[in-house]
Formats: C-alpha cells, structure tokens, sequence
C-alpha cells in the first residue's frame, strides 16, 4: 500500500502534504492514477465521506489553478486529458457492452441493490 496523498491541517492556517511516490514515477504514474481515481469515483462507495473527499480535491485544484503561471494552459490541459479519460471509459464500457457484459454506475453515496446480481 502507497499513500497517494496525505493533507493534514494543524490549526487554521497550515497545511501539511505527505506522499509514498517517486517523483520519477510521477510523469508515467498521473494518467494511471487518474483514471484509478475516476474509476473508483464511480464504482466504489466510499463510506458516506464523498461530500468532504470531493470539496478537499476541489479545494487543492482551485489553489493549484490559483498559483499556476498559465490557468488558461493549465485549464485547457485538464480539459483535454479528462476528455480523453471520458471517451476510454465510455468506449470500454461499450466494448464490454458488446462483449455480453452489463456497466451499472452507482453516484457517490448511492448504495447497490441488496440482491445477488
């Protein structure tokens, strides 16, 4: 197990990040990292915490979109990649569809059906 990020806040103001990854790993590890993030966003229930998991990863992309030294670059590469993203899910999705299989997505918080599926 990796710690991807840890975020810690000690009093008001300060802010403190940890992580376990390499940063050489990091350019190779981003897309896979994203589309893992995206894809348990999706799938998994994350026990009831979605709301605050979700504004704390709103909250550090806006600072980040904050510092950057080109938010419209930066904007229109997140744009891009999480397009990208969008068209692998959707064309797995359809070539799982066609293969006899079934994608039921559930929302954050949302819980499946108690029946055996």
């Amino acid at each position: 197990m990796k710690k991807i990020l840890e975020v810690l806040l000690y009093g008001d103001n300060d802010l403190r990040f940890n992580t376990d990854l390499d940063r050489s790993d990091l350019r190779d590890l981003i897309p896979t990292l994203a589309s893992t993030a995206a894809i348990t966003m999706v799938t998994k229930l994350w026990g009831g915490k979605e709301p605050y998991v979700l504004a704390a990863i709103r909250a550090l992309s806006i600072a980040d979109l904050a510092v950057s030294v080109n938010r419209k670059e930066m904007i229109r590469q997140l744009d891009e990649c999480s397009e990208m993203l969008v068209r692998s899910f959707q064309e797995a999705k359809a070539q799982l569809e066609k293969n006899g299989g079934k994608v039921i997505t559930f929302a954050p918080g949302v819980n499946p059906p108690k029946m055996p599926s």
